[in-house]
């Protein structure tokens, strides 16, 4: 009888369901965060490459054609 009274407080017993609930949750963030990266990170290297090549092709233009006319010095 002793048996079947252990046996029954284990299977009552829900200390450890919070552990596995956190466990569980936790897990779930973690890969909802690697799918998020890995869906973002095409968009973002793409986006990246973009400004890089805008930004190698720009100029800067001098002061005179500024469109204030010629600066001339006093």
């Amino acid at each position: 009888m002793k048996l079947f009274a252990n046996i029954k407080n284990f299977a009552a017993d829900e200390s450890g369901a919070v552990t596995v609930d956190w466990v569980v949750l936790t897990a779930a963030i973690v890969g909802l965060g690697i799918a998020v990266i890995a869906s973002v990170r095409t968009g973002t290297t793409d986006l990246a490459t973009d400004i890089q090549t805008s930004l190698s092709g720009a100029t800067v233009p001098g002061l005179g054609t500024l469109g204030y006319g010629t600066v001339t010095a006093e």
